[in-house]
């Protein structure tokens, strides 16, 4: 039995697949520091908003639970499309979800802020902190995907 090879699409479900080529590029401590910088920056700013904001709790509420969402959709999406590119099984549902969950998060900043009464200015800022941090987190996720895969291939030699 352990002599038993698959053909491409018989291979069981939990088996990874052959890694296509290899990856040796490690990120820079630049770019590191600047997805991190950008992660502290947009989630900082975007709370302190919210903190000075002039809005009911339950509004700050709305917009602070839509950026836990967002950052968590983010790096969902952003760990299923590496898994898949990696060869690592990810079902289509979840795939789905992580996707439809990003985008829910945005329109529904959108939607939020476009009923809003706030000044026009006000909702930019909102905006452009949420965008801001969802990006670093996505920069984030792939940085710390990279270091680890760089150093799980060290441990492999």
């Amino acid at each position: 039995m352990d002599n038993q090879s698959f053909s491409e699409k018989e291979k069981p479900f939990f088996q990874k697949k052959e890694r296509k080529e290899k990856f040796d590029l490690r990120p820079t401590p630049a770019f590191i520091s600047a997805s991190w910088s950008a992660l502290f920056i947009g989630m900082v700013s975007y709370c302190i908003g919210l903190w000075n904001a002039n809005m009911w709790l339950n509004e700050k509420g709305y917009y602070f639970t839509l950026l836990l969402f967002g950052l968590f959709s983010v790096v969902s999406v952003q760990k299923s499309v590496r898994d898949r590119q990696e060869g690592l099984p990810v079902t289509d549902a979840y795939y789905g979800i992580s996707w439809f969950t990003t985008i829910a998060s945005i329109l529904l900043l959108v939607i939020g802020l476009w009923n809003a009464d706030m000044e026009l200015s006000e909702k930019g800022f909102y905006g452009m902190s949420f965008l801001l941090s969802l990006f670093a987190a996505v920069a984030v996720q792939k940085n710390t995907r990279d270091t680890k895969y760089l150093e799980q291939g060290k441990d492999d030699i």
